[in-house]
């Protein structure tokens, strides 16, 4: 005999059969209503805007950090071994950043501590300030481009981790 009750799995069937409906409903209609094609377009010209502006200045950020690097480096040739991964790392993160657009000036780089604990250290409060930037700048990109700042702001963490805390050699 069967049961009359509702139960669980038939409740979550039909939530889901009406939600399908809806879903499906919703799909049929225009995109747009009549007479707003324009501000269709208008929409996706200006995410397309906005995508190419936080890419610029993500790369300009990258680039300006590249520079930080390539200065402490020079200041300190003994830290090459060290930092030239980390500073490979940041120039590839511009690139791809970049992407197809032009290149970025970056801002000159700070004048660098003459002692190279300090030297590190400051490379590494501009490391923790990007990875902070790109992890703030994730809530308005688009899916593809978030996944990138993901990605950069998580080697920028593992750069301060390296810089502070990692070994000496």
């Amino acid at each position: 005999m069967r049961r009359t009750e509702t139960t669980r799995r038939g409740a979550l069937a039909a939530a889901g059969a009406a939600a399908a409906a809806l879903l499906t409903g919703g799909c049929a209609r225009d995109a747009a209503p009549r007479g707003r094609e324009g501000s269709a377009a208008d929409a996706a010209a200006a995410a397309v805007r906005a995508e190419a502006g936080l890419r610029k200045r993500s790369a300009r950020a990258r680039a300006t950090l590249l520079a930080h690097y390539d200065a402490v480096i020079a200041a300190h040739p003994s830290a090459a071994g060290r930092l030239e991964p980390l500073r490979d790392a940041v120039a590839r993160q511009a690139d791809a950043l970049r992407g197809e657009g032009a290149a970025v000036r970056a801002a000159a780089p700070p004048a660098v501590a003459a002692e190279r604990g300090a030297a590190l250290k400051a490379l590494a409060a501009e490391e923790r300030r990007g990875a902070d930037a790109h992890t703030a700048a994730l809530l308005d990109a688009p899916p593809e481009l978030a996944r990138l700042l993901a990605s950069v702001a998580a080697a920028g963490a593992a750069h301060v981790y390296l810089l502070t805390r990692g070994s000496d050699g």
